[in-house]
């Protein structure tokens, strides 16, 4: 893999957690670090202007209003070019079945063609659910491989960084 250069895009939420109370730092994060540790990708973290509230039931009602409505969310940064990489590894957490729309918006104006796409998602029972699926409507011309589904309250678990070297 080291002839390939990769990059890593992940949209991660820290605060009022579903399993696990308040986190420092979200569960997608925790494993977009560990990918980047391992492979020597270059790291791009999405971020919304205006930030999902703390409480996570907030936070919920807020992601299906977007999800509902397929908002473009106004990002603090974009992508423009991602030409220079073969390897994208695409991450978020699950929410109502897929990506928060964050997530997607910065994935929108990119050129995929020829891309290899390797997508992981956090979750707490949901699994990659339509991620993968969503992905190969909007990312043309993109290989999208299998995807990793972590439990998203096991991400610090040794046996969760095998379950990624295996999947890596």
């Amino acid at each position: 893999m080291e002839d390939k250069k990769s990059l890593i895009i992940y949209f991660s939420r820290a605060d009022e957690n579903y399993a696990v109370g308040n986190l420092e730092k979200g569960n997608t994060e925790v494993v977009a670090e560990y990918i980047k540790e391992k492979t020597g990708a270059d790291i791009f973290k999405v971020e919304p202007i205006k930030p999902y509230p703390k409480k996570y039931a907030e936070c919920l009602e807020v992601a299906k209003m977007e999800k509902d409505t397929k908002a473009q969310i106004e990002l603090k940064e974009y992508l423009t070019d991602i030409s220079k990489y073969k390897i994208i590894y695409i991450g978020g957490p699950i929410y109502f079945g897929t990506y928060p729309m964050p997530l997607f918006t910065s994935l929108l104006n990119l050129d995929f063609q020829g891309k290899i796409v390797k997508p992981f998602t956090t979750h707490e029972g949901s699994g990659l659910g339509s991620a993968v699926f969503d992905l190969k409507k909007i990312l043309l011309g993109a290989k999208i491989e299998a995807g990793l589904a972590i439990q998203g309250s096991k991400v610090n678990l040794e046996e969760t960084k095998t379950k990624i070297d295996n999947w890596l």
